[in-house]
């Protein structure tokens, strides 16, 4: 198989070998390296169960890295590679796509933020790509993912899910659902913020883990990756996203709920390297949102995980017991320790 995609992009199979790479839950990853002076490459086959369409995953990533080869030609962006034909992907004989990236030298990822400057340096680089892009036509994308941090129809699932779902289910998680359904003001500053001219649709990348951030030797950062969900949005879905995942020292599998902390410098640390980068592009109704942002998606993914577990786990799947239950639980509490620290978050806004 390897050696008939290796021959696509180029390259002679004899002078590689190949390993698996990274930690992603989607796409299956390989790290294709010689012993030779040669370039590595990065090879991924794309999940189509989750990208139905990855022909508009290579078109999005393209017209983004043109736009940007033309106007800002010495920002790193690790876009894919072409076949030898042209074609953005490869396609085998059992549609399975495929394509290759370079491998960036002196680079690395980190899978957990371990310090304030990491989570900095990320939201910098997060920040950065949007700001580069602010003049980039979001019409020219594709969305690869309909509806993908749509609160509105994640909460319509949930109650949805509360009329169809598992009974015995629904009684035994009385109540966390009841709680939940408490936040639903968080839905209607969503339909509120759709409706808000102050609110600028932008290029966002919508999945703002560390692990999308590549850093050089002395930690400052590089580059953002992994475009595959690069799509038009607002940014309370990239910084949504890095509080749900930065904050904490604990992540979202913890069964403990004691270990689950917000730590108020890492919320510092996104904001400085967010805002700093976006100052002038960001509105005031988006600065006055900033907190809203890690209430929204830490909201979201505590009603996708429970609305999946009342549904007999037929999105996430579970590898145990109540797994999607307890991640429902795990985020309700990082969203009650959240929204208790929302006055000193609001401050430390003013102060940036």
């Amino acid at each position: 198989m390897f050696d008939k995609i290796l021959t696509h992009y180029g390259l002679n199979p004899a002078d590689y070998s190949i390993q698996a790479f990274g930690s992603g839950l989607i796409n299956h990853t390989w790290k294709i390296c010689t012993a030779s002076e040669k370039p590595c490459y990065i090879l991924q086959q794309i999940n189509t169960a989750i990208f139905k369409q990855p022909e508009d995953i290579a078109l999005n990533i393209r017209n983004v890295g043109n736009y940007l080869q033309q106007h800002y030609p010495s920002y790193l962006f690790a876009g894919a590679l072409p076949t030898v034909s042209g074609d953005d992907l490869y396609i085998d004989e059992k549609k399975q796509y495929y394509r290759l990236f370079p491998f960036i030298p002196n680079s690395h990822s980190i899978e957990v933020v371990h310090t304030p400057a990491q989570a900095f340096e990320a939201a910098h680089q997060f920040a950065r790509f949007t700001r580069l892009l602010s003049s980039f036509d979001t019409g020219c994308l594709k969305i690869t993912i309909p509806h993908f941090h749509d609160l509105i129809l994640r909460y319509e699932q949930f109650t949805h899910a509360l009329e169809q779902g598992n009974q015995q289910r629904i009684q035994a998680c009385a109540p966390l659902i009841s709680y939940l359904k408490e936040q639903e003001h968080l839905v209607h500053t969503y339909e509120r913020i759709k409706k808000d001219p102050g609110f600028r649709t932008r290029v966002i990348h919508h999945d703002t883990k560390i692990s999308n951030v590549l850093f050089d030797e002395h930690d400052k950062g590089l580059c953002v990756i992994d475009m595959d969900t690069v799509m038009p949005g607002y940014f309370i879905s990239d910084v949504g996203d890095m509080m749900r995942t930065y904050l904490s020292p604990a992540n979202e599998e913890e069964k403990d709920t004691t270990k689950i902390t917000v730590r108020d410098e890492f919320f510092t640390a996104i904001a400085s390297g967010y805002i700093g980068d976006l100052k002038n592009e960001l509105t005031d109704t988006e600065k006055q949102h900033f907190v809203y942002a890690g209430e929204f998606m830490i909201y979201m993914q505590a009603l996708r995980f429970l609305t999946d577990h009342l549904n007999n786990d037929i999105y996430y799947g579970a590898r145990y017991e109540n797994h999607n239950f307890i991640r429902a639980q795990n985020q309700a509490v990082l969203l009650q320790k959240y929204m208790a620290k929302s006055a000193v978050f609001h401050q430390i806004i003013t102060t940036i």
